[in-house]
C-alpha cells in the first residue's frame, strides 16, 4: 500500500488547549466527508496512522489526535502505564471533540472510529459529541456504566472477536443489548478471532501474548466499515 502524505498538525480543543494529531487527506479534499481515528494503547505509531491512510485513500479526511501527547511504546507493561495515565473523559470531551470539530472546518459529515482503547473511546464520543454523524468500534468498551446509550443519536457498528480475553463475548453482549434498549441504530459484527484482529503488526514473536492478526477477518470488517461509512458520511 503506498503511503499519502500524511503529516502532524496542531489543533485546538473545545477548552482552548492546543493538541498535535496526525491529518492524512485524500486525493480529492472538495466534498470529502473525514473520520477521527482513535488509537490503541501503543500511541500513535506507524500502524495507526496507516490506518489514517489507509481511510484517506478511499476517500476520506483522517485525523489521529495524539493522545499520549508523543508517546509510543511497543511494551506491554509501558503501554498499561500509558493507558492508566489517560483520562478517558477528558480525551473524549475534549481530545476526541477537537478533532471532530477541525474536522468539520473542512466536511460536512465527520465519523469516529477505534481499536481497542480506541474503541473505548469511540463509545464515549458517541455518548459526549452531538457532532459525530457515525461511528465503528473495533474491540474495544469501557466499563459498561460510564455508556450513557439515550445519549447516542448517530449510527454504529462493532467488531468483536469471540476468541477475545480483553473484551469478553458475554459483555459484548450485555453492551448490544443496552444500546437497542436505548433504540440506538447498532449492528455487531463477530469473528472467530483473537483481539486485534485487524493489526496487522499483531503477528510473529514480538507480540503481545492473546493478540493474533487475522488478514481474512480484517478484510471482511474493512469492507463492513467502508460500506457503512460510504452509507453514514457521503451525502
Amino acid at each position: 500500500m503506498t503511503q499519502t502524505a500524511g503529516s502532524m498538525i496542531t489543533f485546538s480543543r473545545p477548552d482552548g488547549q492546543q493538541i498535535q494529531g496526525y491529518l492524512a487527506k485524500p486525493q480529492r479534499l472538495e466534498g470529502a466527508p473525514a473520520i477521527v481515528v482513535i488509537q490503541e494503547w501503543w500511541g500513535v505509531n506507524d500502524q495507526i496512522r496507516g490506518v489514517a491512510d489507509r481511510l484517506a485513500q478511499c476517500g476520506y479526511l483522517a485525523l489521529v489526535p495524539d493522545l499520549f501527547r508523543g508517546k509510543t511504546t511497543v511494551e506491554e507493561e509501558e503501554a498499561h502505564h500509558l493507558l492508566d495515565g489517560l483520562d478517558f473523559g477528558d480525551a473524549a470531551t475534549q481530545d476526541v471533540r477537537g478533532a471532530v470539530q477541525y474536522l468539520q472546518q473542512h466536511a460536512t459529515k465527520v465519523g469516529v472510529t477505534g481499536f481497542c482503547m480506541g474503541g473505548a473511546l469511540t463509545l464515549l464520543a458517541l455518548c459526549n459529541i452531538p457532532e459525530v454523524s457515525a461511528g465503528v468500534v473495533w474491540y474495544g468498551f469501557p466499563p459498561l456504566e460510564y455508556i450513557d446509550a439515550s445519549k447516542i443519536k448517530a449510527p454504529l457498528i462493532g467488531h468483536w472477536a469471540t476468541q477475545d480475553d480483553f473484551f469478553v463475548s458475554e459483555t459484548v453482549d450485555a453492551l448490544e443489548s443496552k444500546l437497542k434498549e436505548a433504540n440506538v441504530d447498532v449492528e455487531f459484527h463477530r469473528y472467530l478471532a483473537h483481539h486485534a484482529f485487524a493489526n496487522e503488526t499483531a503477528v510473529g514473536p514480538g507480540r503481545i501474548p492473546r493478540t493474533q492478526f487475522d488478514p481474512v477477518w480484517s478484510q471482511l470488517a474493512w469492507d463492513r466499515t467502508l460500506t457503512f461509512f460510504g452509507r453514514t458520511l457521503w451525502k
